[in-house]
């Protein structure tokens, strides 16, 4: 399963922003379950960030927002997303070559 979490942030508060996101995603990493994160900006409006995680299962993305180390260092960044829905299932998956 995988997460799409957008986030509204201006130029100049971005790479604040990016060191807050990177201590959040560091403490997601070491949770069970964690297969990947990615983040990036949009190409058409550059103060909307979007983070991408990968996760083995629904259950281990939501335990893995349980522990104390994650609540304190990712909870308060994840309360900044735009209030969408964010937890995706697979349907289909690709892999491409890179040429």
């Amino acid at each position: 399963m995988f997460v799409v979490i957008r986030f509204r942030v201006g130029q100049a508060g971005q790479p604040a922003f990016v060191e807050r996101l990177e201590a959040a995603v560091e403490v997601l990493s070491r949770q069970k379950g964690f297969v990947a994160a990615r983040t990036g900006r949009n190409a058409d409006d550059p103060e909307l960030l979007a983070l991408s995680m990968e996760w083995v299962n629904i259950g281990s993305y939501r335990r893995a927002l349980s522990p104390y180390e994650v609540k304190l260092a990712a909870v308060p960044l994840l309360s900044e997303a735009i209030d969408e829905p964010s937890a995706y299932d697979d349907l289909v998956s690709w892999v491409g070559s890179r040429s």
